[in-house]
């Protein structure tokens, strides 16, 4: 099939993505690069956040104007999903290590230093399968880690969409606990004061006889896990290890 007929029944990002379509030749000669305005979009989300994105914005920082970058990207929309696929081009291993579970847990972790590295993509809303290019190998990558695995082609679907799913949320609840511990004590629930030490004042014995020994065993205050500055220690690899153990129960009675 042709690809410009092809490339017509695809959003116009997705199909800028696979290098489907050409920027129009209208106007002044052409001096900027679908690289360029991705990576100038990018250092700016990574600044201030997704909301500081513009197509104007982004064509100042390029030293062109906001209708000269339209001739490229026709929408911010087609931008952020532009952006989303540059961010998921990472390195993936040549080969899988000697096990499954430590394969994906490398998988699980390299999606999570992908929100790490840009927190702004929490706040990208799924809008449908990924279908850009960079995405689709990551899913390449998470299916051949089941290659040898007992399982079907929506089996090992299903899994990809947790794996995901736990990276997302723990990254989402990552970036805000970050942006908490950043911002200082004056964020906690109570003004100028700590979250351990708000909650050993307000969660007493008598009205809370279940919490009140995990609070002041520690147990409960975000505070208490952090790892160099993220919140990726003991609950991320306590929820990781038991989906693991999930799939590995299953992959087992497959077998």
């Amino acid at each position: 099939m042709d690809n410009n007929k092809f490339a017509e029944g695809l959003p116009p990002g997705v199909a800028l993505s696979w290098g489907l379509v050409k920027p129009t030749q209208r106007g002044p000669k052409r001096e900027m690069s679908l690289k360029q305005i991705v990576d100038s979009a990018l250092a700016i989300a990574d600044k201030d956040g997704l909301s500081a994105v513009s197509m104007n914005k982004v064509a100042t920082s390029l030293g062109f104007t906001t209708m000269a970058l339209y001739r490229y990207v026709p929408s911010k929309e087609d931008l952020v999903l532009l952006m989303q696929d540059a961010v998921f081009d990472i390195s993936i291993p040549e080969e899988n290590s000697a096990h499954w579970r430590e394969n994906m847990r490398t998988f699980v972790l390299a999606i999570m230093r992908c929100f790490q590295d840009h927190p702004w993509l929490c706040d990208i809303p799924a809008s449908g399968i990924p279908i850009t290019p960079n995405n689709l190998r990551i899913v390449d990558w998470a299916l051949r880690m089941m290659s040898d695995l007992p399982l079907d082609h929506r089996e090992k679907i299903s899994i990809v969409v947790m794996l995901t799913s736990h990276a997302r949320v723990h990254s989402f609840f990552q970036r805000d606990m970050d942006r908490a511990v950043q911002t200082g004590v004056n964020s906690g629930p109570v003004p100028g004061v700590s979250y351990k030490a708000a909650l050993e004042h307000l969660v007493t014995s008598e009205r809370f006889p279940y919490l009140s020994p995990v609070v002041l065993a520690g147990a409960y205050s975000p505070e208490n896990d952090y790892k160099d500055g993220h919140a990726y220690g003991f609950e991320f690899d306590f929820g990781l290890a038991r989906i693991l153990d999930g799939i590995e129960h299953y992959v087992n009675s497959k077998r």
